[in-house]
């Protein structure tokens, strides 16, 4: 997106001398694998540094951008070049830089259903319903992610070097995942939900050969980038830049959170509980949702039936104080969850001091961590003995399962209803018809 020119979220511009700004230590990003395959794994600085700092190291003959004729010839500089010379990224920096009197696409306070996060439960989340700094040097990147309960996003580019971003269609994300678990077995096996570790990195050609399609838009400074729930993205920047960031929600997000990938691996993984979004929105569907009998259909798969994930609440933690999450740093964490040592970070600048190891091979920890708890079931009364008539999950559950088994077949029969309503094959073609069960049927 192009805002008009008469918007502008910083009067007071971009000088970095003018810019006060002491940022927490960034993170050096060590790639490894090859043609085209790649995993990130990000490797904690021990000094913070000021802005202009940053930007001097990015600016160095180490770290700048190399001499190039257009995008094109940049992206296959940094695809070619992916595995040396770590750069630096300070991702996830709490605070904005736009005017506080900034009404309009103003990313810090957007006002958008997911604020009832925080007028329901009192809680605020770093980077979800607040705003997140990034300030990037070239070849600085993103791997391959959907964002935290697949909700949308916003990325304003306030200066500096473009940004490229990759993104793929959300009808073809499962494509992407089954592409993701077969390139990354074992990781896949350590954690369903391992892309929200981002750590994947895919090329363009690697798609390409997969045949699943993607975007490609390069963002320029004073442009706005949005991405839509369960839509993978990936990306990297050109040279030294600044964004501001932060997640926002619709009512048509509601379908795609109650069906988000969880990872259960991490503390620190960013958890919302859906029950305030079911109760405003869906209060039809509350009382199912409650047990765990929500039926419905994912947004990007149609003929797929499924409850929607169990109900929790949310349970807030206080943000965790460094010296505490050095120590997890320290403990020992699943294949999908490791860490390079300081000895296997080979890549990161000679100059730096000695770096520690980050936490989690995501860009930084989410601040504030929300938590969730399984909600009791004494807090719904159990359903009347007899279902109510039409109900859908009672059909689902008892009318067209009695059916099915009572058909006159002498051959074995295949449920369909696991598989959708409707099945395809390249053989022959299955079609339903819609039939109004009474009781004595």
């Amino acid at each position: 997106m192009q805002p008009p020119p008469e918007w502008v979220p910083r009067q007071s511009g971009y000088d970095i001398e003018n810019i006060n700004m002491t940022i927490p230590p960034p993170i050096s990003q060590l790639v490894q694998g090859a043609q085209g395959v790649y995993q990130q794994f990000n490797v904690q600085q021990r000094k913070q540094m000021t802005l202009r700092q940053f930007m001097e190291k990015a600016n160095s003959e180490l770290h700048s951008t190399p001499r190039h004729t257009d995008y094109e010839d940049l992206e296959r500089k940094y695809w070619k070049n992916i595995t040396y010379v770590s750069p630096l990224y300070a991702a996830d920096v709490q605070g904005t830089l736009s005017d506080d009197d900034l009404d309009v696409w103003n990313i810090g306070r957007l006002d958008t259903v997911l604020n009832l996060v925080n007028t329901d439960y009192n809680i605020t989340i770093d980077g979800v319903n607040t705003a997140y700094l990034y300030f990037g040097m070239w070849k600085s990147s993103f791997a391959w992610h959907t964002e935290d309960m697949d909700l949308y996003s916003i990325n304003y580019l306030h200066f500096g070097a473009p940004k490229t971003w990759y993104a793929i269609p959300p009808a073809y994300g499962r494509r992407l995942e089954k592409l993701a678990n077969e390139l990354f077995p074992e990781t896949h096996q350590e954690c369903n939900a391992y892309l929200r570790h981002k750590m994947t990195m895919i090329s363009p050609k690697v798609l390409r050969q997969h045949n699943i399609p993607y975007n490609k838009v390069t963002q320029e400074a004073g442009e706005i980038m949005i991405t839509f729930p369960f839509g993978y993205h990936s990306g990297f920047n050109h040279g030294f830049n600044g964004a501001e960031s932060t997640n926002f929600a619709s009512k048509r997000w509601i379908e795609y959170g109650k069906r988000a990938s969880i990872c259960r691996c991490r503390s620190d993984m960013v958890k919302i509980s859906m029950e305030t979004f079911v109760r405003h929105f869906q209060p039809d569907r509350y009382d199912n949702w409650l047990k765990g009998k929500d039926f419905g259909y994912h947004p990007e798969e149609p003929g797929k039936l499924c409850p929607a994930n169990p109900p929790t609440i949310n349970v807030y933690d206080k943000k965790e104080s460094l010296a505490l999450a050095k120590a997890k740093a320290s403990s020992p964490q699943k294949r999908g969850c490791s860490m390079p040592t300081n000895s296997e970070a080979n890549g990161a600048d000679d100059g730096d001091e000695k770096a520690s190891v980050s936490s989690t091979s995501g860009i930084r920890l989410k601040q504030a961590v929300v938590k969730l708890r399984k909600l009791p079931r004494e807090l719904v009364p159990d359903p009347p003995a007899a279902p109510e008539r039409y109900d859908f999950n009672s059909i689902v559950e008892k009318s067209v399962k009695r059916l099915w088994n009572d058909l006159p077949n002498p051959n074995p029969g295949i449920n369909l209803l696991s598989n959708g309503v409707v099945k395809n094959t390249k053989r022959m073609r299955f079609h339903t018809k819609v039939l109004t069960l009474e009781d004595e049927d």
